[in-house]
């Protein structure tokens, strides 16, 4: 297995930087899931903690809002807030609605939307990641907002490796 940061073929040098690290992130959450059924990814660790499911789904949320906004330089529709709002906003909303489900149904939606992602990302040079924008009321740019997608993946990914450890031994 290559451990490397690099870039990759079919995108611009500085794109497929971060995609690589994107990649490694994606790969090492995956393992940190893996084999887990539907109770213990619905397993939730406090009475206001996240299972590990709603983590993982707010992962692929966090990822299609950013495509929504970036991407289609729009805000999300109704049906896409319907669709995707427990997972991004989590709390009592995402423990309501997040459960129940087996590790395929959230490893599909985190690669349905990562498709698109990487699709996207094929088709823009390294300029592009440099293009200001505002996030979260603060000058930023696309570069840092990609970052902040891997960022957010390994940081919940350290809670979900925290939470397996959590789950009642059968």
């Amino acid at each position: 297995m290559k451990v490397k940061v690099e870039p990759l073929k079919g995108y611009s040098p500085q794109i497929g930087l971060l995609v690589s690290q994107m990649n490694y992130a994606r790969k090492t959450t995956r393992q940190a899931v893996e084999g887990l059924t539907t109770a213990e990814l619905d397993f939730l660790p406090s009475q206001n903690g996240n299972s590990i499911g709603a983590l993982l789904l707010h992962i692929a949320a966090v990822e299609k809002g950013f495509q929504i906004e970036i991407f289609d330089g729009r805000t999300p529709s109704e049906q896409e807030m319907l669709e995707w709002g427990a997972a991004y906003s989590l709390g009592e909303k995402g423990r309501e609605e997040i459960k129940g489900y087996p590790l395929e149904y959230y490893l599909s939606k985190l690669e349905e939307v990562r498709e698109r992602t990487l699709q996207e990302l094929s088709q823009r040079k390294d300029e592009w990641l440099y293009e200001d924008h505002m996030w979260d009321h603060h000058p930023s740019n696309n570069y840092f907002i990609w970052f902040h997608v891997l960022e957010d993946e390994i940081n919940h990914r350290g809670q979900m490796r925290v939470i397996r450890k959590m789950l009642p031994k059968v």
